[in-house]
Order: C-alpha cells, then sequence, then structure tokens
C-alpha cells in the first residue's frame, strides 16, 4: 500500500523553488523538430553569434561577412548558435519489488519523477512520463511542456500502483520503438529483476537517449541486520509468491551482502560499458541532496 495521497506530498515550496533553479543537461547534442528554448551547440541561425569559418561553393550568401571581405578580400561565413528543443523522458518501475521499504521505494520514486518533470516543465523541455511493470505493461502519459502542466503530471504519478512483475525487457524495447525524437531518458528502478536488466538496457541505450538508470534501494535492503531481518524467516518473493524459509544468520546476511554489491557493482559497469549514467540512491537521501549534488555531478541536471 502506497502513501502518497495528495498533490502536496510529492513536492514541498521550498523544494519546488530550490528546482527553478535548475535545468535538465545533456552530454550529448540533440536536434529537436521545434526551435526551442534550449541553447545546442549545433550551428544554426538563431541571433547569439558562434564563430566564423571560410565560406566554400554552395554556401548562402545571407550569411557572409561584408566586412570581412571589405578589409581581407577574402569571404568569411558567419556561424550561430541554434537554439534546440529538448525531449525528457521519465519511466517509473511500478514493479511489486518497489512496494517495499521505509521510505517506502515506489513513493520515493514517484516523488523523484515528479521533481525531475517539474524541472523540465519549467524549463519549457518536452517532458513524457512513462510506468512499465505489473499486468498493464507500459503506461505513458501525453507530453507536456510549461509550468501549467506540473499539476497534470502530479495527478498522472499519484495514480499509478505498483504490483505485479517488471517485464523489463520488454518495457525498455517499447520505450525504445515508441519515442518522439531523442533526448534524456531517466529510469528509475530497483533494477531487482530475474534475469538481469542488460537486454533491455541495451535497447534503450542503442537508440539515441542519453541514458540515467536510477537504482533505488531500501534501508532494509542495503543493511538487513541493522533494520531486524535477523533469526528464522520466511521469505515471499513480492512479485512471483514463492516462498523460501532461511536463518539471517550472520553468515547468511554477510552473504547476502556481497551477492547485493556484486549485483550492483555488475549493473554499474554494464552502464559504463554502454555510455549509461548509473546513480545508486538509498531512499533514505534526501530529494534535495540527491539532485543539487549527487544528480548534478553526475551531469543530469545544472
Amino acid at each position: 500500500m502506497t502513501r502518497l495521497e495528495r498533490l502536496d506530498q510529492m513536492l514541498d515550496p521550498q523544494v519546488m523553488a530550490m528546482l527553478d533553479q535548475l535545468d535538465i543537461v545533456s552530454r550529448k547534442i540533440f536536434s529537436g523538430k521545434i526551435q526551442g528554448e534550449r541553447r545546442s551547440r549545433r550551428r544554426g541561425q538563431s541571433v547569439e553569434f558562434a564563430d566564423f569559418r571560410p565560406y566554400v561553393h554552395g554556401d548562402d550568401l545571407r550569411f557572409v561577412d561584408w566586412n570581412i571581405y571589405g578589409r581581407l578580400d577574402r569571404l568569411f561565413l558567419k556561424l550561430f548558435l541554434e537554439d534546440e528543443d529538448l525531449s525528457l523522458v521519465i519511466a517509473v518501475d511500478r514493479s511489486g519489488s518497489m512496494a517495499y521499504g521505509d521510505p517506502h521505494k515506489f513513493d520515493y520514486a514517484r516523488r523523484l519523477a515528479m521533481a525531475l518533470g517539474y524541472i523540465g516543465l519549467v524549463n519549457h523541455n518536452r517532458v513524457t512520463l512513462c510506468a512499465f511493470g505489473g499486468a498493464g505493461g507500459v503506461a505513458r502519459s501525453t507530453a507536456m511542456r510549461g509550468r501549467r502542466r506540473t499539476s497534470e503530471m502530479g495527478r498522472w504519478l499519484l495514480a499509478l500502483e505498483a504490483g505485479g512483475d517488471a517485464g523489463f525487457d520488454d518495457a525498455m524495447r517499447t520505450i525504445a520503438l515508441s519515442r518522439h525524437g531523442r533526448g534524456v531518458l531517466v529510469v528509475i528502478s530497483d533494477f531487482l529483476v530475474p534475469g538481469g536488466t542488460e537486454r533491455g538496457l541495451r535497447y534503450v541505450g542503442g537508440r539515441g537517449f542519453d541514458v540515467h538508470a536510477i537504482q533505488l534501494l531500501a534501508p532494509e535492503e542495503l543493511e538487513p541486520a541493522a533494520h531486524g531481518v535477523t533469526g528464522d524467516l520466511r521469505l515471499v518473493d513480492i512479485e512471483s509468491g514463492t516462498e523460501t524459509e532461511v536463518t539471517a544468520t550472520a553468515a547468511v546476511v554477510r552473504t547476502y551482502r556481497e551477492a547485493l554489491d556484486a549485483h550492483v557493482a555488475a549493473l554499474r559497469d554494464f552502464c559504463v560499458r554502454r555510455g549509461i549514467t548509473h546513480t545508486l540512491v538509498p531512499t533514505t537521501m534526501k530529494l534535495d541532496t540527491l539532485l543539487v549534488d549527487y544528480l548534478r555531478r553526475r551531469g543530469l541536471v545544472a
């Protein structure tokens, strides 16, 4: 059972004021379908001067700098910085494994999606939200732009419920094939998927996205012994319903932690090889710390 019920629980006014100072950035240079409000390094035809280059046959004579020609008797072309549109896609894992922890992983994921989406909206990026997992497959919002769409975005996130398996590979394939334009993709998940997530990440990593994989883990998952996970236990897979009886001795907990560390390291290494930015986030981390410190250093916001 999730605990977010109202829009004012998604983002408090102090956090929103801080987010007004941030922007979504991309390590890549993207061509938008319209002249947007994003500054690009691609040479174009806006009002901000960038550089000169020598004229070559076929260039548009309207952009020749005739003052330089008068002084040097040589033709040079004026180049400008062009405004480009940025697409921001935020994919939230709503599978059963996200409905766990204190703080609750799914609630944290939705608040993070709300914060990143808000940054995109106030900077006039084209923002699309997706949710994957459960019986419904991939759910997608309409593309949104502008601060006035904030409440609509919040209501869409509040309506989501967590349950069922992730269907990660199929979901990433659907997102990769149905995207409009190129831009930044943020996948928010615990990445605790039987069989791994490499195949799914290959789908989105090879489709022109600047991909950020934000891995959320609850404190009970990171430090089970410190949160009362000891003794004789019956563990139930929250997605498949499979039960396993274990005795959580110190050795068992240590083996579990080694397996978790290996899983996180393997995911991080795979992401590095594929040009994907991986960020491990405990749900105890304050949202403003994550946004201003961690994700700024990761190059997602500035």
